[in-house]
Order: structure tokens, then sequence, then C-alpha cells
């Protein structure tokens, strides 16, 4: 591959990607889906992580990975097969996040009585309602 496309260079493209689509996950996807995510992790680590899994199999070198016996490294390299490799295991930590999610959801279901909140403890916000104090003193 051309200079520009191995190691920093590959990383500077990766950064700006995933920024990008972090920023439009968080900022255009969410509001058009409306889940609540108000630590954004989806959109930041869900959809960055993903993207990152796969530009990896693209940009991957020999010269960063000399480890690498034989052969090319990445698709960028001509080794097509690397990417396939980055989306199965990109598809397998899916399917380990949403069970994982899944089970822990049910487990504080069982034994905490439900994973929401009521309607008024959201309305009156649940630093008041839940903990006793105000998150902010905005007359100071």
């Amino acid at each position: 591959p051309a200079a520009g496309f191995v190691g920093p260079g590959a990383a500077m493209i990766m950064g700006f990607l995933g920024g990008v689509v972090c920023y439009f996950m968080v900022v255009k996807v969410k509001a058009k889906l409306g889940y609540d995510d108000s630590l954004d992790a989806f959109g930041v680590h869900g959809a960055g992580g993903t993207l990152g899994a796969v530009l990896t199999g693209i940009f991957a070198s020999r010269v960063v990975n000399p480890g690498i016996a034989e052969g090319k490294a990445g698709l960028l390299e001509g080794n097509a097969g690397q990417v396939v490799n980055q989306l199965v295991g990109t598809g397998i930590a899916w399917v380990i996040a949403i069970v994982g999610t899944f089970v822990i959801l049910k487990i504080c279901d069982v034994v905490c009585g439900g994973v929401r909140v009521a309607e008024h403890h959201e309305v009156e916000g649940l630093d008041l309602s839940q903990h006793g104090e105000e998150g902010y003193n905005l007359e100071a």
C-alpha cells in the first residue's frame, strides 16, 4: 500500500472516520430513532468500536505488525479475508454484548423489582427522588 495508508496515516483516517460516525450516531441517529442512551454508549462504543474493528481489517499492515509470518495483512495489502475475520469477530462481540445485557437486565428486574423508576420519580429527578440531593445548585 501507499505509505500514507500505513501506521500514522491509517490512524488519522480511522480517527477521523470514527469521530464523524460517532458524532452522527450520537446527534442524528439517536434523535431520529428516539432511543434512551444518556451516556451515548451505543453511539460511541457500539458504532465507533464496530467501525474501528472493520477499518482495522482494511488498514492492517505488515509494516506495523511485522509478526505476520507471510502473506498480506489487510485489505489494502490484498487480504480481503482479514475484513471478513474482523466482521465475524465483531458479530461475535455484538452477540455477547446483546445476550449479556439481556441477562443482566433480567437479573436486575428479578432482584430489584424492575429496571425503571416510577414516572413521578423521573419527573422529580433521580438525584432528588433516589438520593435525596440535588444534582445542581443553580441559585448559588
